[in-house]
């Protein structure tokens, strides 16, 4: 590489460092920002009765985008609205019930500034994610965020850069104050994102369970060879001992069989009953997949009996079964 090559990378990689660190210095700067108005939009979102609506024009349009996703991912009914299509018709989709988040940096953004008119007379709420207090979208909302950043990382200090990353990152933070306020739990994630690695990670036991004639299952009372044919049939390496009101009594499993065939014990002569591990570990249909893996990976064993709260068998879940989603 030239001298010439050499410099051009050191600058190009002095320039990085200088944007990063112009960026989490702006991001940590609203910090001290932050105060009682922070608070009052998190109530005036959680008690939105309709729709949250998010708009900005350009760079923040994006950004806006991007916490409308947020939101409707974590608990929030929200879409994003353009603002200069809002004000030549798209305007009637806004009610009264809903609150609207108006994304501008300079909080003079024409479109924006001529959108608060026209969402007052909606009645809808209004609140403004803006770097000037003083602005006219500030002023106009009846709530204003303070979201002001000293510099922008563009070398020009042109380009919005540094203003745009701080507008996410609180608009981030709005939605997780929102989903924590909420009660959004893990198991309404899961409900929200049912592809991809996530909904993997988040997919529930009853979605990957042999349920139904898959579900091996004998009587305390059926003799050993019923035990090791029903076992072999249906390919689990275990199976269920069902009580006479259809609950689960305990468990027959390959592990089970090693075992009292090595105590010499004549093993064809027993039952289910005599060899099956009584209550066992079960769990229910709506635990979710890593959980019913790490319990297998503590417990050392592969698989788990799915049962509702009465105990009655509603299928099994096998060690193959998580492996097989990839979910770690």
């Amino acid at each position: 590489m030239t001298d010439k090559n050499l410099q051009i990378a050191a600058d190009s990689l002095s320039l990085a460092r200088e944007v990063l660190d112009t960026e989490a210095r702006a991001i940590l700067g609203l910090i001290p920002q932050l105060d009682a108005r922070f608070p009052a939009a998190v109530e005036m979102l959680n008690s939105c009765a309709g729709r949250v609506v998010l708009s900005g024009m350009g760079k923040s349009g994006i950004i806006a985008r991007k916490l409308a996703a947020t939101l409707s991912s974590t608990g929030t009914a929200a879409y994003f609205l353009h603002p200069a299509e809002a004000i030549h018709g798209d305007l009637g989709v806004v009610r009264d019930d809903d609150v609207v988040i108006a994304l501008s940096h300079s909080g003079e953004t024409e479109e924006l500034v001529r959108l608060v008119e026209s969402i007052r007379r909606t009645g809808a709420r209004l609140i403004a994610i803006t770097g000037d207090d003083t602005s006219t979208l500030a002023e106009a909302a009846d709530i204003s965020l303070s979201c002001h950043v000293a510099e922008e990382a563009c070398p020009m200090n042109l380009a919005p850069t540094a203003s745009t990353t701080a507008a996410l990152a609180l608009g981030d933070a709005v939605a997780m104050a929102l989903s924590k306020r909420k009660g959004f739990q893990q198991e309404h994630f899961a409900n929200l994102h049912p592809g991809g690695r996530l909904g993997k990670k988040l997919m529930r036991v009853e979605a990957l369970m042999h349920g139904g004639d898959l579900v091996p299952r004998v009587s305390p009372a059926t003799p050993m060879a019923g035990v090791i044919q029903e076992m072999s049939s249906k390919l689990l390496g275990m199976t269920c001992v069902v009580d006479a009101d259809g609950r689960l009594a305990g468990i027959v499993t390959d592990g089970d069989l090693r075992r009292h065939l090595t105590k010499g014990t004549n093993i064809l002569e027993r039952r289910a009953e005599d060899i099956m591990t009584k209550d066992p570990v079960a769990i229910l249909p709506t635990v979710l997949a890593a959980e019913a893996l790490q319990q297998m990976e503590q417990r050392k064993i592969t698989s788990l009996v799915v049962v509702d709260r009465a105990r009655q068998i509603i299928g099994v879940v096998h060690l193959h079964d998580l492996l097989r989603t990839r979910i770690v």
